[in-house]
């Protein structure tokens, strides 16, 4: 009698784990909510532009003082250009030799 209930709860168990992780689909968008989501893109994106600068600036202040005390001490540094990409190139697979 346990050995059929654990089976049951088993079978129950594995039906309901299809269901579980089934996909919904996507919810279809209004006309207005497409804009509302572009223009909340839009905001975002300049929002994260912003951050950007503000850190570009936090971070050449710091490096300005770092060097200032380092003279101050005697010490001469050298900054280094730090290149920054845009977006990595996509790796490019060599050919397989036969």
């Amino acid at each position: 009698m346990k050995f059929n209930k654990a089976m049951m709860i088993a079978m129950l168990c594995a039906v309901t784990t299809g269901a579980v992780y089934a996909k919904l689909p996507a919810p279809q968008l209004t006309d207005e909510q497409k804009a509302k989501a572009g223009e909340a893109k839009a905001r975002a994106a300049d929002a994260a532009k912003k951050d950007g600068e503000l850190l570009t600036k936090s971070q050449d202040r710091t490096a300005d003082r770092y060097i200032k005390a380092q003279k101050a001490k005697g010490v001469t540094v050298k900054p280094t250009q730090i290149a920054v990409a845009a977006a990595p190139a996509p790796a490019v697979a060599a050919p397989a030799k036969k």
